[in-house]
């Protein structure tokens, strides 16, 4: 977890070390406001160092860090509301918006943090991949979820899997298009994460342009891509589909139903694209639920993993 110790002040970065200890596993998210303690987020639990105020000198070095001392850099990020650090790490950002015409036009005064911890799980699909391969391919998979409930983690090993083969089940060319840089986490072009053998990635680069690049360059069996939502990710999506690619993606939502209402989506669902959808949540127990439906909404396998 250097990529994220290495954000803070050495003294910081020394207590955080020492208090999440041996859970870096559990960590979901390090949040940080300005003027108050850190909060920590497990799986299971919420945690506070309340010894350490969140200063305005800890903060101008978080962003000093994640700027490389230059916040000109992040001028597109700081649009977004968030920035990708290398390991696939998340960081929100919260303060003073500045507008034009009603568009965003960057972040001030920022005030707030949180820190979204990126992880590999080797093998968190093996109990569900089979229930994704319909005779002589996989099908068109849509992973439904909220905010931290393992869409990206589960979209990783999917790809492993199917980029590796799983036992019977022959290896297929993926093509990850990593918009984030969260799915891969590559540096300098070479993914940190193991995404299996046969898949090639297209880093930094807005989901609807880098399909269309990725099916005319590299010829993929199968398209990935996390968080569709815009009009132009459908389009592109629905290119891929009638190019003969199988899709797999996520999309941040609490139901199929609910996903279905959302008007930039619907023209996937008039025209039956997906045949699997994987709805993710967790219990009270802080275990992972991974529920695999058909496209007749019939529950094919429900999984539980505590992480």
């Amino acid at each position: 977890m250097n990529e994220i110790l290495r954000l803070f002040p050495a003294h910081v970065s020394q207590i955080i070390k020492e208090q999440v200890g041996d859970r870096w596993n559990k960590l979901q998210e390090i949040r940080l406001r300005l003027f108050k303690p850190i909060e920590l987020n497990f799986n299971d639990s919420i945690e506070w160092i309340k010894h350490v105020e969140f200063a305005t000198d800890e903060r101008n070095f978080v962003l000093n860090q994640l700027s490389e001392h230059s916040l000109y850099r992040l001028e597109t990020e700081l649009k977004e509301g968030f920035i990708t650090v290398a390991g696939g790490h998340r960081v929100g950002l919260a303060g003073k918006v500045t507008t034009t015409e009603n568009h965003v036009k960057g972040l001030q005064f920022i005030t707030s943090f949180n820190i979204r911890v990126a992880q590999q799980i080797i093998g968190i699909a093996e109990p569900l991949i089979h229930h994704l391969y319909d005779e002589s391919n996989y099908c068109h998979t849509l992973i439904i979820g909220a905010p931290q409930s393992g869409k990206t983690t589960l979209l990783r090993d999917i790809t492993r899997l199917i980029s590796n083969g799983h036992q019977v089940i022959p290896a297929k060319k993926v093509a990850i298009i990593d918009e984030r840089s969260e799915i891969a986490a590559a540096k300098n072009g070479v993914s940190q994460f193991d995404i299996g053998s046969r898949t090639d990635v297209m880093d930094a680069c807005p989901k609807a342009v880098g399909m269309m690049m990725m099916i005319r360059s590299m010829s993929p069996e199968i398209v990935v891509v996390d968080e569709i939502g815009k009009q132009e990710d459908v389009q592109a999506l629905l290119d891929v589909f009638h190019a003969g690619v199988t899709i797999i993606c996520t999309v941040h939502g609490s139901s199929l139903t609910d996903v279905k209402k959302r008007l930039s989506l619907q023209q996937l669902f008039s025209e039956s694209i997906f045949n699997r959808y994987i709805l993710l949540s967790t219990d009270r127990k802080g275990r992972f639920i991974y529920e695999v439906y058909d496209k007749h909404n019939e529950l094919l396998a429900t999984v539980r993993e505590q992480l």
